[in-house]
């Protein structure tokens, strides 16, 4: 038989195993669209963060005020975890642990943020706030995935 009738093997003769877990799954595209989002999110909550910081009349608040700090308090609050979330979410293409740990954290923390954020901006907020969510259900659900897929290769 020729090389080309056993799948698998190369010229070093070893011939990979074919088992569903070995295979990457579609689910990783879902981890790494994860990762994209808190890059994405972390980028636009620093964004949020220097305006609030910068320039405070862009926001209009409502009579009843923010919930929690006045504006320069939750541009630094906007800052940080933007920064962070940044940094999580490209840990998040590596498949590493502390990245899915830290991103789930965070887009927790930042949820119960825009919940804060809603006198201001509800619109964004609320979807700042289902991101979120997509965020945490793909990494909860298949962030292992990422790193198997790695390890595949």
């Amino acid at each position: 038989m020729s090389e080309h009738a056993h799948p698998g093997a190369g010229t070093t003769g070893r011939v990979r195993p074919s088992t569903a877990e070995e295979v990457p799954s579609a689910w990783v595209g879902w981890v790494w669209f994860a990762g994209a989002m808190m890059v994405l999110l972390g980028l636009f909550n620093v964004i949020e963060g220097l305006v609030a910081l910068l320039n405070p009349r862009y926001y209009v608040v409502g009579p009843q005020g923010l919930l929690v700090f006045n504006l320069f308090g939750w541009g630094l609050v906007h800052l940080i975890i933007g920064g962070l979330a940044v940094l999580a979410g490209l840990g998040l293409f590596t498949g590493a642990m502390w990245a899915r740990v830290i991103a789930v954290v965070l887009a927790v923390i930042n949820a119960i943020a825009q919940l804060a954020f809603l006198p201001a901006y509800p619109v964004w907020a609320t979807i700042v706030i289902a991101l979120d969510v997509v965020v945490i259900w793909a990494v909860t659900a298949h962030g292992g995935e990422v790193a198997r897929a790695r390890e595949a290769l």
